[in-house]
C-alpha cells in the first residue's frame, strides 16, 4: 500500500440488510466507527455492539470484527483508520464483488483478494 497519512476518515453509508461479507481483522491500524444515522450492529471479538448516531467503537489491531445493518432504514458512519493506510477504495472493490454475484453467494476468494489487497485478513469460518 502507498504511504498516507497519520489517519484516514470516510462515510460510509450502508443499505438496509447490508453486511460485511466476512469477519476479519487487520494488523495495520486501528479503526475508529463513530455513528451518523441509524444503527449498525458489530460483533467485535465475540461481543455484539450497537452503534447508534453520536456513538463509538474502536477496533483494536488484530481483533476479528464485522457488521451488518439489520435496522429498517439506511444507516451511515464514519470510519476512522488510523494510520490512515485504508480508506474507502475498499468498499468501492467488494461492493463490484457482491454486485457481480447477482444476489447469491459472492465469490469466497474474490472477497479474499479484495481483502487482503486492502490490509485485512478475512477470519476462519466467515460467518459473523
Amino acid at each position: 500500500m502507498a504511504e498516507r497519512g497519520s489517519l484516514t476518515v470516510f462515510e460510509v453509508h450502508v443499505p438496509i440488510g447490508a453486511r460485511v461479507p466476512a469477519p476479519h481483522s487487520h494488523d495495520g491500524f486501528e479503526e475508529t466507527i463513530f455513528g451518523l444515522r441509524g444503527t449498525t450492529r458489530w460483533t467485535v471479538d465475540g461481543s455484539e455492539i450497537l452503534v447508534g448516531s453520536g456513538e463509538s467503537v474502536c477496533i483494536r489491531r488484530g481483533v476479528v470484527h464485522g457488521f451488518v445493518n439489520d435496522s429498517d432504514d439506511e444507516t451511515t458512519f464514519l470510519a476512522i483508520a488510523s494510520p490512515g493506510v485504508f480508506g474507502p477504495e475498499y468498499f468501492h472493490e467488494i461492493g463490484a464483488v457482491l454486485g457481480s454475484a447477482g444476489g447469491g453467494p459472492p465469490d469466497p476468494g474474490a472477497v479474499a483478494d479484495v481483502m487482503r489487497r486492502h490490509g485485512l485478513t478475512p477470519a476462519d469460518g466467515g460467518r459473523l
